[in-house]
C-alpha cells in the first residue's frame, strides 16, 4: 500500500512522495511512523483501506500533509495547523536559529516581537529554545490568532508569549530589542505548487511584487526598536532590490540550508 501510494502522490507532483505516504497511512491507522515497519507484514482491513485512500486521494489533489493529519513540527516541536494558518516551512527555522543567537549575548529579559505570528511557530520557538525571551506576537487575523493560542497552550508559554490583535507593529510595545517577521513576501504573479496555493493567500501573496509588507515592516520598526535593536525578516531573493533599508545603520542576508537568500537582519 505504501509503495502504491507514494506512486501516485508521486506521479500528481508530489516531491516528498513516499514520506507523505507514510506519514498519512500512519495518521490514518492512529499509530507512530515508526511502526509501520515494525508492523510491516500487517494486514489492513478494508475499512482502513477506505480511510487511506480518502487522505491519499486529499494529498493528491495538492491539499499539504499538515493540514490532512492537522500538525506539522518545526524546530522538533509540534504544532497545531489548519488552513486558517501557513504551514511552517523548514526554510523559516533559519530566522529562528538567527534570532535564538542574537537573543543569547543580550542578557535577561530579552525582548523580541514576531510580526504577524501565524501559527505561532516562531514566537513559540524561540520562547522555548530561549528562556530569557520575553515574546510579544502580533496577527490581524481572529481565526489565525485562535491557532496560535492553541500553541502557545500546548507548549506552555502563556507566561512568556503574549498574543495581541493588531495590524503588524501597531500592537506591539516599545523597547525591543529583536523584531522577527515571516510576512507575505511572495510577488501574485509567481507560478507555484498546488500545495502552496493550498494556503491562505493572504499569508503568501503582498503587493508590490512581495514588497509591500515587509517595507512597511522596515519603515516601522526603528519606532518600537531600542538602541541597537535589530529586524530579522524572511524574505526571498528577488526581494532585496525592493527593500527600503534607509533608517538602518547596517544590514547583512544570510542563506538557509539550500544556500538560498533567506533571511534579512537589519539594525539601527
Amino acid at each position: 500500500m505504501l509503495r502504491r501510494a507514494a506512486g501516485y502522490l508521486h506521479a500528481r507532483g508530489s516531491s516528498s512522495a513516499r514520506l507523505d505516504a507514510e506519514l498519512l497511512l500512519a495518521h490514518s491507522l492512529q499509530v507512530r511512523r515508526l511502526d509501520l515497519y515494525l508492523q510491516f507484514e500487517r494486514r489492513l482491513e478494508e475499512t482502513e483501506l477506505a480511510g487511506y485512500r480518502l487522505l491519499i486521494a486529499r494529498r493528491g489533489r495538492g491539499e499539504p500533509v499538515a493540514y490532512i493529519v492537522g500538525r506539522k513540527e518545526f524546530m522538533k516541536l509540534d504544532f497545531e495547523v489548519s488552513p486558517a494558518v501557513l504551514v511552517p516551512n523548514p526554510d523559516t527555522e533559519t530566522l529562528v536559529h538567527l534570532a535564538i543567537e542574537r537573543g543569547r549575548g543580550l542578557g535577561a529579559p530579552v525582548r523580541v516581537a514576531d510580526v504577524g505570528t501565524g501559527s505561532g511557530c516562531v514566537a513559540v520557538a524561540i520562547a522555548h529554545y530561549l528562556p530569557e525571551a520575553l515574546v510579544w506576537a502580533s496577527e490581524l487575523d481572529e481565526a489565525t490568532l485562535a491557532v496560535a493560542a492553541a500553541n502557545v497552550r500546548r507548549h506552555g508559554l502563556e507566561s512568556r508569549v503574549q498574543l495581541l490583535s493588531g495590524d503588524l507593529l501597531e500592537p506591539l510595545p516599545h523597547d525591543l530589542q529583536i523584531i522577527c517577521a515571516n510576512l507575505p513576501y511572495l510577488n501574485p504573479a509567481a507560478e507555484l505548487p498546488a500545495e502552496v496555493l493550498a494556503q491562505p493567500r493572504g499569508a503568501l501573496f503582498a503587493a508590490e511584487a512581495g514588497a509591500e509588507l515587509v517595507n512597511r515592516l522596515l519603515a516601522a520598526a526603528p519606532a518600537k526598536l531600542a538602541p541597537g535593536g535589530l529586524v530579522l525578516a524572511e524574505i526571498s531573493a528577488e526581494l532585496v532590490e525592493r527593500l527600503d533599508l534607509t533608517p538602518y545603520s547596517g544590514h547583512r542576508l544570510h542563506r538557509d540550508l539550500s544556500a538560498q537568500i533567506r533571511v534579512l537582519e537589519a539594525w539601527l
